[in-house]
């Protein structure tokens, strides 16, 4: 069974910056490709970032050049994410997930707020 723990979310003001980690654990093929999703209250969720099992990284418009995804180095810390997320707005506050992509599982969920 697929179990995903994020963790790294909190309160920062406009313009900071707050580093999410996401680390996958059960029965999936080593390495998968991974994505953070986030939904803002009465919004759908929506893609942020992924990356793909050879790195291949991609982003929403709204957070390119300000989001970064990237993975662990070497061994099982490869299936670990990151979500590195500067210049942080208002419109940024929303619960972030990750997700193994096409697993249909996901995490509990951390809430990052901007606000001053």
């Amino acid at each position: 069974q697929v179990q995903l723990m994020e963790s790294g979310g909190g309160l920062v003001q406009p313009g900071g910056s707050l580093r999410l980690s996401c680390r996958a654990s059960g029965g999936f093929f080593s390495f998968p490709a991974m994505g953070w999703y986030r939904q803002a209250p009465g919004k759908e969720r929506e893609l942020v970032a992924s990356i793909s099992r050879s790195d291949v990284v991609n982003y929403a418009d709204s957070v390119k050049g300000r989001f970064t995804i990237s993975r662990g180095n070497r061994g099982n810390a490869r299936n670990t994410v990151y979500l590195q997320m500067n210049s942080l707005k208002s419109e940024d506050t929303a619960v972030y997930y990750c997700t193994i992509q096409g697993s249909g599982s996901w995490g509990q969920g951390t809430q990052v707020t901007v606000s001053s």
